[in-house]
């Protein structure tokens, strides 16, 4: 399996409001920069999205280190929210629907033919893949041509 080492970041300008995500894919000496912004959305929205991008990005099974500044992200996976939400039909422990469930399942599947180590780090503290692609998210917002996030509600 191909060694990937990503880093994910989202940005929203409110919340809800205008977001993008950013994303910095790294294999050997190649490099792959992907980001989009989108009209309304949540930060939560577009950190997911974000690593939902950069996995979908990959063309064969890899072995993945993906680093994330969101604890959301990263703790639902690594302290397994995510396999007790699915275990009670998409309800969290406060007895409340999953927010973000259209997500969370689409990163599932994004993450079925790989081997994913999730990593957070924390964000805005100079780590050089962070803060690219908290520019690349930013940027994203404020390029115009924002597209619809579909699954956002509110």
């Amino acid at each position: 399996m191909r060694k990937v080492t990503i880093h994910t970041d989202g940005a929203c300008k409110g919340n809800p409001g205008p977001g993008g995500y950013g994303v910095v894919l790294v294999c050997g000496k190649h490099r792959k920069e992907l980001a989009a912004g989108y009209a309304r959305t949540t930060n939560n929205r577009m950190e997911l999205l974000a690593a939902i991008a950069a996995l979908e990005a990959l063309t064969e099974p890899c072995e993945v280190m993906l680093f994330s500044d969101s604890k959301y992200l990263v703790r639902a996976i690594e302290e397994r929210w995510i396999d007790g939400w699915r275990k009670r039909g998409w309800i969290n422990s406060s007895k409340e629907p999953v927010k973000n469930r259209d997500l969370w399942e689409r990163l599932l599947e994004a993450m079925a033919p790989h081997r994913v180590s999730w990593h957070w780090l924390k964000g805005h503290a100079g780590h050089r893949e962070n803060e690219r692609c908290d520019e690349l998210a930013n940027a994203a917002v404020a390029g115009g041509g924002l597209r619809d996030d579909a699954g956002f509600l509110g």
